[in-house]
């Protein structure tokens, strides 16, 4: 490798200013005119200025790529200018590649490359030299940078950096960038081309380098091949058993082209084929799938013959002019003869028959034949799983459906049977067909009333009230509509309680014919009711309603006869109810009684009169309370006349002969209990309380009907007005609750009593 001119001519120029310096200071002599690098003293001696110069004499460096030889690379040499040549001088490189790459030698400033370079990588390193005395390891002079560029040589070739590449053009195309060696090349013919390009550096000059790449061209698909059938005509054998709606053949037409450019439209363009035959495309196979669209009959037609247009969707109108894009061939259809089953008359059969018919009774007739040519004779079945089986029979000749038994409208109205016909020389083949029969309607079931609930008669209903209106029922049907007549039964003596109108609108009212019923007394009540249809013939039904007396409010509103539902549903009937409340009611009388008894022999006839000023006390006095028995005087109740002039014992019973002239006999309290009973005692201490003036009064309506003198609302005493007739309204006690249910009951009776 060569050094360059730079660096070797570094040595050589300082070699010259070495000898120049030297030379002139041999031959020349010093003038006295100090120059600018002298300063002149005091003594007249002169004292000399040295400029100090560069170091370090060197240029850049330059070492070439990719070095092959057995020996090291020499760079270029580093040199001071306080370098004797004595070796007392050391030079130290650092920096990129300094000891690895790049050495130097310490004595001579040498620099050789000891690895072969590539510029590619790397194209310059930065390095620092310096010179170290060295026996005092000090620094000669500062530590200076330079650079090794790596010059280039031409070691790599040219590459394409994404081959081999893939490029695609459509057939057919014009000139354009990538030029066809072949006018109108076509993809049908070849698809696929190879092209190689190769690249060369240098200006393709001699020494150059090149490199090479490959690139698949590929021609894309255009519509330029119209669809063609393979052949002209086609032919295609069917049964006359094929259904409708299912395939029944294919044909193809032929595309070269891929995609959407070969997608082809199949149609049937003549008539006779289109009203029998349709035609679809399949997507996968572009074939031409051709179904039936009506069945066939071979007695009919045996051939049909079908034209079929193949038609491609996508039509590119740059190849109009290669001609139509489209091809028609023609497919001619056989109809094979099959045995087929029988065919009825008719899809479906209704018929009917009347209720009640005997057994054996004709319903109706089916009717088939066998539609091939040599008309085999048909047998007829009924389908033995459905359950009208057992009500019908049918001749297997003949057709005829009969009853097996009589049949009933109510029951089942409508029957749905299967009847099924085969031929006698293939009875394999069978045919089905719907048979519906109607079960008509006659009079025969009789009418009934159509309540079954209870009917409610409240205790306070009155003569001619309407308890309840009720309607019929008819299990038979009346085509223009159900019309019934009510009546009571005529061989029944008039019943005394109810009565029956018909309202002549198939409806008929109960009403009522007397007052107060009770339900202690009679709860339930039957009542029958003959009811007529409108039938032919007519027929008639007796019903017997129950009708339940119960306790009503105001308006007809019930009040009891749900808890004595609910008691009855316990298993109680009414009558062990009212047994148990009488029972009750004795015990209580009974128990009351004895009570009365005892009570009335332990307490003294003769009361104290301090036990009557606490009573009046307790009653009207609002004072002091008990313990006051000062506050009231008893003697205001008392006659002031008669306080005045009689004052008797109070500790005896009064005499009523010492006042009225009466013979009065005195006997014990217990003598007179035994003697005479409780009623004669109480009637006869009456008498006594009455004419007995001087004491207090026993009697309290005595104490209640003493108004006093000059009172402005006179007296309050019902028993003055019992014989008045009152012009009072009770009704209002209705609203008051149930504990005023009785009063008000007691007034309405007292009114329709005056008013009847």
């Amino acid at each position: 490798m060569r050094i360059p001119t730079t660096s070797c001519l570094c040595p050589f120029l300082v070699c010259l200013c070495f000898i120049q310096r030297c030379s002139g200071a041999g031959h020349h002599v010093p003038t006295k005119v100090p120059s600018k690098n002298q300063t002149k003293l005091a003594n007249g001696e002169t004292e000399v200025h040295h400029r100090p110069k560069r170091g370090w004499i060197w240029n850049q460096f330059f070492v070439l790529e990719e070095h092959i030889g057995p020996d090291a690379q020499y760079v270029g040499k580093l040199h001071s200018n306080s370098d004797k040549g004595d070796g007392s001088v050391r030079y130290i490189l650092s920096g990129e590649g300094a000891g690895s790459i790049f050495i130097i030698d310490e004595v001579t400033g040498d620099i050789h490359a000891t690895k072969s370079l590539d510029r590619e990588r790397k194209a310059h390193y930065v390095l620092h030299a310096q010179a170290l005395d060295r026996n005092t390891q000090e620094a000669l002079e500062p530590m200076s940078e330079f650079i090794i560029k790596v010059q280039d040589i031409n070691d790599n070739a040219p590459q394409f950096p994404d081959g081999p590449f893939v490029a695609t053009v459509p057939e057919m195309s014009e000139v354009g960038i990538i030029r066809t060696a072949l006018a109108d090349m076509d993809r049908e013919a070849r698809e696929h081309y190879t092209v190689v390009i190769q690249a060369k550096d240098m200006a393709g000059q001699v020494g150059g380098l090149s490199g090479s790449t490959t690139i698949n061209v590929t021609l894309t698909d255009v519509n330029d091949n119209p669809p063609k059938f393979p052949q002209k005509n086609y032919q295609l054998y069917v049964p006359e058993s094929a259904q409708v709606g299912k395939p029944v053949g294919k044909i193809k037409a032929n595309d070269d082209d891929l995609g959407v450019n070969a997608d082809i439209k199949y149609s049937i363009i003549n008539s006779e084929g289109a009203n029998m035959f349709s035609i679809s495309t399949d997507r996968d196979t572009k074939e031409g799938i051709i179904s039936l669209k009506k069945p066939l009959n071979y007695e009919r037609k045996k051939t049909y013959t079908l034209h079929i247009e193949g038609m491609n969707m996508h039509v590119d109108p740059r190849f109009s002019y290669l001609g139509a894009f489209k091809d028609t061939a023609t497919l001619k259809i056989t109809v094979g003869d099959v045995d087929e089953a029988p065919v009825f008359s008719m899809d479906y059969y209704i018929l009917d028959v009347y209720e009640n018919s005997k057994s054996g009774t004709e319903v109706g007739s089916v009717t088939a034949r066998d539609p091939d040519s040599r008309s085999s004779p048909v047998r007829y079945y009924l389908d033995s799983k459905e359950d009208g089986v057992r009500y019908f029979r049918i001749d297997e000749s003949s057709g005829i459906i009969r009853t097996t038994q009589p049949l009933d409208r109510e029951d089942i109205p409508w029957h749905n049977i299967t009847v099924m016909a085969s031929e006698v020389d293939n009875p394999s083949l069978l045919r089905h067909v719907p048979v519906t029969v109607q079960v008509l309607d006659m009079n025969d079931n009789p009418p009934e009333i159509a309540t079954e609930e209870e009917v409610i008669v409240c205790e306070s209903s009155r003569p001619g009230q309407v308890i309840q209106t009720v309607t019929a029922v008819d299990k038979d049907d009346f085509a223009n509509g159900q019309r019934f007549s009510f009546a009571l039964p005529s061989q029944l003596p008039v019943n005394p309680n109810f009565t029956l109108m018909d309202n002549e609108d198939s409806t008929a009212s109960i009403i009522a014919r007397r007052r107060r019923f009770n339900h202690l007394t009679q709860e339930l009540y039957e009542l029958p009711i003959v009811v007529w249809d409108g039938g032919e013939p007519s027929l008639s039904g007796t019903s017997t309603l129950t009708l339940r007396v119960c306790p009503c409010q105001r308006h007809g509103k019930i009040r009891i006869c749900q808890g004595e539902a609910f008691l009855s549903s316990a298993g109680l009937s009414t009558g062990a109810l009212i047994a148990i409340l009488l029972c009750i009611v004795i015990l209580l009388a009974i128990v009351v009684l004895f009570v009365t008894l005892k009570r009335s022999k332990k307490e003294p006839l003769i009361i104290a009169e301090e036990d009557i000023r606490e009573n009046v006390v307790t009653y009207d006095d609002e004072g002091g309370g008990e313990e006051d028995t000062e506050a009231f005087d008893i003697i205001a109740l008392r006659n002031p006349a008669a306080a005045e002039e009689l004052k008797f014992r109070r500790d005896i019973r009064p005499d009523a002969r010492n006042h009225c002239g009466m013979p009065h006999v005195r006997r014990s309290p217990s003598v007179e209990l035994d003697e005479v009973d409780v009623h004669e005692f109480i009637k006869q201490r009456l008498v006594e309380a009455d004419l007995d003036t001087s004491v207090p009064p026993y009697d309290s309506l005595q104490t209640y009907a003493y108004e006093g003198q000059g009172s402005s609302t006179g007296s309050i005493s019902p028993l003055d007005s019992a014989g008045a007739q009152s012009e009072q309204e009770y009704t209002y006690l209705e609203d008051w609750g149930p504990e005023f249910q009785k009063l008000a009951e007691l007034y309405e009776e007292a009114e329709s009593d005056v008013t009847t």
